[in-house]
């Protein structure tokens, strides 16, 4: 991990680069020129989805931070259409090399995320005490039955967390975990994707992109113990658009495989 990811895995998750450079694939943008030296064009866009439909959607993130940079869009979004957001944080961000403050992380960062979780709309947080940066050493059916006692507190009919993908080991135990509680308990789990991941789809946050971005800084903002990593938390929320790749790990029932594609139904 770089320093700057190091900070608690507060920076949202990155894109990967192409097969071949010793990271993980990512989708070519070049377009080969024909043999007759046409110019070269650049490549089809693809068109982006409505956001799924969800009452209550259940956030899980490994620490506090993640729900801003991460899927602070996404869980606005969701409010905004009138779902009811809860979260589960299951370490107290202790782990971060980074603190502008002269207290505790253990004590300030869970506070920070109560703020954060207000902007964003988030209306019950939890946060338990597992170790950040040590999930690993976490027996994984302990970590799902934490999991599972949220789902059964909240009744979600929705997952959602960070792709297991975009690297970190906590995220990708505590992906693992979410995905058995939730497929225990009969509930589709999607994982939100870095922008240049392959596979998934692509979700538009509306006509309300603006606001949604607005407020996402707001809540990255909230976490002024890590102050050192959140301009370039911000910048990465620059980008024109209202897109976010979303992928399903545990796939709603009556999905549809069309190709080599999931085409997902709506979530009622």
């Amino acid at each position: 991990m770089t320093h700057a990811s190091a900070a608690a895995g507060y920076r949202p998750v990155q894109a990967a680069a192409p097969a071949g450079t010793g990271r993980a694939d990512q989708p070519s943008r070049h377009v080969q020129a024909t043999a007759s030296r046409r110019p070269i064009s650049p490549a089809p866009t693809l068109a982006a989805g409505p956001l799924p439909r969800a009452k209550a959607v259940l956030a899980v993130i490994a620490r506090p931070g993640q729900e801003s940079a991460d899927l602070g869009g996404l869980l606005y979004a969701f409010r905004r259409s009138g779902a009811r957001l809860a979260l589960l944080c299951v370490t107290r961000g202790e782990g971060s090399p980074l603190n502008s403050t002269c207290e505790r992380l253990e004590t300030l960062r869970p506070w920070e995320l109560q703020v954060a979780a207000g902007l964003l709309g988030i209306s019950s947080v939890t946060v338990a005490d597992y170790p950040d940066g040590g999930l690993h050493l976490c027996p994984m059916g302990e970590l799902t039955e934490r999991v599972r006692r949220e789902i059964s507190r909240h009744a979600p009919d929705l997952l959602l967390v960070i792709d297991p993908a975009a690297g970190g080991s906590d995220g990708a135990v505590l992906a693992e975990a979410a995905c058995c509680a939730a497929g225990q308990a009969g509930v589709p789990t999607m994982a939100r994707a870095a922008p240049g991941a392959r596979g998934g789809w692509l979700i538009d946050l509306g006509t309300n992109t603006a606001a949604a971005r607005a407020i996402q800084r707001s809540a990255v903002a909230a976490h002024a113990s890590q102050s050192e990593v959140l301009p370039e938390v911000e910048r990465s929320l620059d980008v024109p658009g209202g897109r976010e790749r979303l992928r399903w790990l545990v796939p709603p029932q009556g999905s549809r495989v069309i190709g080599n594609r999931l085409q997902p139904p709506s979530i009622c």
